[in-house]
């Protein structure tokens, strides 16, 4: 008998807690006075910086990280079209990959209540220890389902046999399959 050639879909899913998150924050001061607005920046990365250090010696922080210090001016115009005095900006990206995240969000309310910071965002991780195991154990129990569900083809044909001949993710099969039975 010629094989005959099922091809199936396996999928699987899991969620997992992250284990680590990176705070993503901008420092942003602005002012008449452009010692000033860098004078602020400038203290508020200090201040920062100690902190971070400080949480970093805890091992709440697993590493961390300040951008430069950009400054910028910019001439605003009344409603006449008259020039108003230079506004100067300053701003300074900074990150932080926290191992706790309890403390994160203890951070987090901290420093959200001070006006020279902005939160860009939390991206919320897995290290890549957990990452890679969790990619396998989901990988394995999709190839699971899709051999369950070919041999459930395979027996409705009245075949006994079921051998993966080529296993791929969505897409990535060319004119091959992913299971042949075999009676």
């Amino acid at each position: 008998m010629r094989d005959v050639i099922i091809t199936v879909r396996g999928e699987h899913e899991t969620r997992v807690a992250p284990e680590e998150a990176v705070a993503r924050l901008t420092i942003r001061t602005e002012g008449g006075e452009r010692t000033d607005v860098m004078g602020r920046a400038t203290d508020a990365a200090s201040m920062l910086r100690a902190a971070l250090t400080a949480r970093q010696d805890a091992g709440e922080i697993r590493e961390w990280s300040t951008g430069r210090l950009a400054v910028r001016s910019e001439r605003p115009w009344n409603s006449e079209g008259k020039p108003l005095p230079l506004v100067h900006h300053a701003s300074l990206d900074v990150s932080a990959t926290f191992a706790d995240l309890d403390a994160l969000s203890g951070w987090l309310g901290e420093i959200a209540e001070l006006d020279t910071i902005q939160i860009d965002g939390v991206q919320w991780m897995l290290t890549d220890a957990t990452r890679k195991a969790v990619e396998a154990d989901v990988a394995a129990q999709a190839v699971r389902v899709a051999m369950t569900r070919a041999t459930a083809y395979a027996a409705a044909l009245g075949l006994a046999e079921v051998t993966a001949v080529e296993v791929a993710d969505v897409g990535l099969l060319g004119g091959g399959s992913p299971a042949a039975a075999s009676g």
